[in-house]
C-alpha cells in the first residue's frame, strides 16, 4: 500500500472516531440542542483533518462519561456547518464554548488539559 493510501485510510478512521464520539449536531440543531438545554452544554468546534482535535479527542471522551447527566458534550464540523461558527466568531480550532441557560459562559480555543477543562465544567455543573 502507499503512503497516499495509507493516509486516507488513517483520516477516515480518525474521522469516523471523531464522529462517533460526542452527539455530532448541525447548524440547523443548535438552538433545539444547545440553547434551549436545560443543562450547561460544551460544544466542540472541530474538523477530522485538525491534529489538536484529534489529540483532545481522549480527554473530550472521558468529560462525557464523567460529566453524564450533568452536562451536554457535542461536536460541531466546521467544514459542514458554517452559520454557527461564524455566529460565535470561530476562528481556530478545536475552540471549547460551554453554554448555559441559552448564553456563553466561557471559552477556550486550543488543546488543554483535561485538569483545565474540569475547572471550566465545575463552575457551571
Amino acid at each position: 500500500m502507499d503512503g497516499w493510501n495509507e493516509r486516507r485510510i488513517l483520516l477516515a478512521f480518525c474521522f469516523l472516531t471523531l464522529a462517533h464520539m460526542s452527539q455530532a449536531i448541525s447548524d440547523a440543531e443548535f438552538e433545539s440542542e444547545v440553547l434551549k438545554s436545560d443543562v450547561p452544554v460544551m460544544v466542540d468546534f472541530w474538523a477530522p483533518w485538525c491534529g489538536p482535535c484529534r489529540a483532545m479527542l481522549p480527554v473530550v471522551e472521558e468529560l462525557e462519561k464523567e460529566y453524564e447527566g450533568k452536562v451536554k458534550i457535542m461536536k460541531i464540523n466546521v467544514d459542514e456547518n458554517s452559520m454557527v461558527p461564524s455566529m460565535y466568531n470561530v476562528m481556530s480550532i478545536p475552540t471549547f464554548i460551554i453554554f448555559k441557560g441559552g448564553k456563553v459562559a466561557t471559552q477556550f480555543v486550543g488543546a488543554r488539559s483535561k485538569a483545565d477543562m474540569q475547572r471550566e465544567l465545575d463552575t457551571l455543573a
